[in-house]
């Protein structure tokens, strides 16, 4: 095959992604009239240049997170978003249950609205978790150890991940960096990623807060498929096509107003 040909395909390729925001290998092998394994090829190649992102089956279009200041510096942002959200998951969780928190400002939230819950376990990795529950009369808090980031006050790393293995929770409530419905849940950070990994592993139900800032965008380092979401915690500023996408996959999605209130 001629190097124009190819750099015209790889060319038209780019256009289609970018013109669609995903395409498949399949629908590219077709149109090319090409191997599936030379289509791979390419967008092997383009997702090498940073022009496009692999996703299962096919590439999703480059929207690239943009970097994220500390978390302290996060919790004075978008306010008003994180405190409904916050106040909604919470009223997930009963007293007597018990729950993993992860790290973030969204999750700092929901562990605000639960200090006065009774005979209620919080196991987290999370510095600043462990800090807005330590008021917490009815709580018992249980921090893992690890190895510190600085920027998100988490515990990461095999020491954290080996403490996370001791132990089975309820429910587990945790944000995410990026969320992309082609390829799926994303983090900027890769020594994250087995912790993140293992904390998904330590419930069969997950529950992710995430505005409405966090979707369409993909980060460096795969976590898990959306999928795995069984309750999704966001805004109303949700695109709508979006919000029925994430229901058709099966995900109970709860809207918080302004007001705190979650809709479902």
């Amino acid at each position: 095959m001629s190097a124009p040909f190819k750099e015209e395909r790889l060319r038209r390729i780019l256009e289609a992604v970018r013109e669609n925001g995903q395409v498949s290998v399949a629908e590219l092998a077709e149109r090319f009239d090409v191997s599936e394994v030379t289509i791979r090829r390419d967008l092997r190649e383009l997702a090498a240049q940073g022009l496009i992102h692999r996703a299962h089956g096919g590439a999703v279009q480059a929207t690239s997170a943009p970097p994220e200041p500390p978390v302290i510096q996060r919790m004075l942002q978008g306010q008003g978003r994180k405190e409904s959200i916050g106040r909604a998951a919470a009223a997930l969780i009963a007293d007597g249950e018990s729950i993993f928190i992860g790290s973030g400002s969204t999750t700092a939230y929901v562990a605000r609205h639960l200090v006065d819950r009774k005979n209620l376990t919080v196991v987290t990795n999370a510095l600043n978790i462990a800090t807005e529950l330590s008021v917490a009369k009815g709580v018992t808090v249980v921090v893992t150890g690890g190895m510190m980031r600085d920027s998100e006050l988490s515990l990461v790393g095999h020491i954290a991940e080996q403490s996370l293995r001791e132990v089975r929770v309820d429910k587990v409530i945790m944000g995410m960096r990026a969320i992309s419905l082609e390829a799926g849940m994303t983090n900027d950070y890769l020594p994250e990623v087995m912790t993140d990994r293992t904390i998904i592993d330590m419930a069969p139900e997950l529950i992710v807060v995430a505005d409405h800032t966090k979707f369409g965008k993909v980060a460096s380092a795969y976590v898990a498929p959306v999928e795995r979401v069984t309750t999704l915690v966001t805004d109303t500023g949700i695109d709508p096509d979006t919000l029925s996408r994430l229901e058709e996959m099966g995900i109970r999605v709860i809207v918080a107003d302004a007001e705190g209130e979650g809709n479902q």
